[in-house]
């Protein structure tokens, strides 16, 4: 596969007879940013707060084949994480178009799809429902999940809004890993936990992504899990698409540009 240039942009050719498991297409993704302001002025003008608009995502557009194991680099504040919380369907795009072909979505990123208010078990269970999973489905694989987040006696029937941040990491990570849905997302958390779990969650997902009927795209700032993981990388950069083709080939070109 060879790459093409268009516009001083590096992009993948296109490949050839694989099965696509999503299209991003011209995507926009904007935010409303309110201005500070005074609640009592802004009642007696009777008008609205000024806002600004922020726009995140602008024209993204790219494909990802069954099976494959995409990469997303790029500076903080480049909309990598926004672009994946989008593909998640937890944002709308403005513009554009986000088409999953049907296939299931999980998103594994710290802060984001537990109540903090519920139990480690009952978040176990709505994350799985939010998945499409049946609750049978979801309570055959409760303890598999539990055993892996080694969340065991009290501590799986506690709020998670009790939980260190690597409690809560390796929860998340448990979920996604067990109850696996076609495409996973996966943002910037192989690095979290402690060091036996970093472990054992990496050997995991190298386990999970050697499926070919699995589709991964990972957020990370590692260039070792990128380079081991991934089969292809895409590197945003304010908010577009600044080059895309093999690991081997993106990253000295980022590393030079951020250095």
């Amino acid at each position: 596969m060879e790459d093409v240039n268009q516009g001083g942009i590096l992009l993948a050719a296109p490949p050839e007879k694989r099965e696509i498991a999503l299209d991003v297409k011209d995507v926009h993704i904007r935010y409303h940013c309110l201005k500070s302001f005074s609640v009592k002025k802004s009642l007696l003008k009777m008008r609205k707060a000024d806002d600004e608009i922020f726009e995140a995502v602008r024209g993204v557009s790219f494909s990802v084949p069954k099976g494959e194991i995409l990469g997303i680099v790029g500076k903080n504040g480049s909309g990598k994480s926004t672009m994946l919380r989008a593909i998640a369907g937890i944002f709308s795009a403005d513009e554009g178009e986000i088409d999953l072909h049907g296939n299931s979505v999980s998103l594994l990123s710290i802060g984001v799809g537990f109540q903090r208010a519920l139990t480690g078990r009952e978040n176990i269970l709505l994350s799985g429902l939010l998945l499409g999973f049946t609750q049978e489905q979801v309570m055959e694989k409760m303890d598999e999940i539990i055993a892996f987040a080694n969340l065991g006696g009290n501590f799986i029937d506690m709020p998670v809004k009790t939980y260190s941040s690597g409690m809560y990491s390796k929860l998340a990570f448990s979920i996604t890993a067990i109850l696996e849905s076609d495409i996973m997302l996966i943002d910037e958390v192989l690095s979290v936990g402690d060091t036996k779990f970093k472990k054992k969650s990496y050997n995991k997902m190298k386990e999970l992504i050697e499926s070919d009927d699995r589709t991964v795209i990972i957020v990370s700032h590692s260039s070792e899990t990128l380079l081991d993981l991934c089969t292809q990388l895409l590197w945003l950069h304010d908010g577009e698409v600044k080059m895309i083709g093999k690991p081997a080939d993106v990253l000295p070109v980022y590393e030079e540009f951020m250095s």
